[in-house]
């Protein structure tokens, strides 16, 4: 199958032989040498979520015009978002740091260029009255996964806090329904992550949490390239754009994050019945905390702190994920990240403030909302 055939992918992660491409792709992607429209391709197997809000809010904005890029779900299988980019069937993925460590350990030549979560997103849901803060009392019980790559997830998350992940028991309870496999009582707790908190709520999935935002100094997910593509001059003055949208996208959501959330409501009409208004809100303020992290000690959007990331590397080391260690310096590159943040900043700020909510978001009290953001934390 073509690329462009192979990469139309249903929520569900079944492959459709819907062939895209056509007059419309042509333009400054394959001038820089990509083929065809440059693709970025989701973790998730679907793109119905609020996670990727900088690009929709910056798509709305007109923060990508020019050039020719696409969104890609992708199977639902966890390590695809990186098997896509190796092969060249994307451009771009968006990994968890434990499946960037499986890429690097099976010899994928990829490199991360933009941090998007500079705090831990990822948590432990327990049904109420059942979480705890001590993650060494889950030794002996089941974690629910919604794929079996996650173990590298929840491994190095486990191991970062004294638990000894061998004595943990994983089952790959099914995308989308881990969650609702612990809420049946069929684990111990299950894998979530900021965002998804406020989406299990509306669908009734009302748990309380261990916070890796609240305990964890480990990375959360980030844009990989291959690594070839950095040496091209062509591909990276792309990138640098292409990135710069993402930036000028970000910072539009952390200034209105009701509008940002109104931009994706307008892509996926489903999620914003499913979600609403005050919930939309709730999941795209506590992605806004992971993708923001400590900005007075970050050199802008998707700037890599190399320490936490050799953290990270380190602790799956000696947890056997990876075989060598690896240089965090040799795999992360901060060298696209001035020319992404050298946008107009007043621009930003203007587009931002001059926005009109519709009435309905208009009576979302976003301060109100980040009050009570970690309500549900273990206690």
């Amino acid at each position: 199958m073509s690329r462009r055939t192979f990469l139309q992918v249903s929520a569900s992660g079944a492959i459709t032989a819907t062939v895209l491409g056509g007059a419309g792709f042509a333009g400054r992607a394959e001038a820089a040498g990509y083929d065809k429209s440059f693709t970025w391709i989701s973790p998730r197997g679907t793109l119905e979520v609020l996670d990727d809000f900088p690009f929709w809010a910056g798509k709305k904005q007109g923060y990508f015009e020019g050039l020719d890029v696409e969104m890609q779900p992708g199977p639902s299988d966890g390590t695809a978002t990186v098997k896509f980019v190796d092969v060249g069937q994307a451009d771009m993925g968006f990994p968890s740091p434990g499946v960037f460590s499986f890429a690097l350990q099976n010899g994928m030549k990829l490199k991360s260029v933009f941090h998007m979560g500079a705090r831990d997103t990822f948590s432990l849901a327990f049904r109420k009255g059942q979480g705890t803060n001590d993650l060494k009392t889950l030794e002996g019980k089941t974690i629910l996964l919604g794929s079996a790559a996650w173990q590298s997830i929840v491994d190095p998350m486990l191991f970062a806090q004294g638990v000894d992940v061998k004595k943990i028991n994983y089952v790959e309870a099914g995308w989308p329904t881990w969650a609702t496999a612990l809420q049946a009582g069929q684990g111990d707790a299950a894998l979530s992550w900021e965002g998804l908190r406020a989406e299990w709520i509306a669908k009734g999935l009302d748990f309380e949490y261990w916070l890796g935002v609240q305990h964890s100094k480990l990375p959360a997910n980030t844009f990989v390239v291959r690594a070839a593509d950095l040496e091209d001059p062509d591909k990276k003055a792309f990138l640098e754009k292409y990135l710069k949208g993402w930036a000028m996208g970000l910072q539009f959501g952390y200034l209105n994050p009701r509008a940002a959330v109104e931009a994706v409501f307008e892509q996926f009409p489903t999620l914003a019945t499913n979600l609403g208004p005050e919930l939309g809100t709730s999941s795209i303020l506590e992605q806004i905390n992971v993708f923001r992290g400590d900005m007075e000690k970050r050199g802008g959007w998707g700037w890599h702190d190399m320490s936490s990331w050799q953290d990270f590397f380190d602790v799956v080391y000696k947890l056997g994920q990876v075989s060598t260690q690896i240089k965090a310096e040799d795999v992360c590159t901060n060298e696209l990240i001035a020319p992404a943040n050298a946008y107009d900043k007043a621009e930003v700020q203007a587009d931002a403030d001059g926005y009109k909510l519709t009435d309905a978001f208009q009576k979302v009290d976003v301060e109100k909302i980040k009050a009570h953001m970690f309500d549900q934390a273990v206690k």
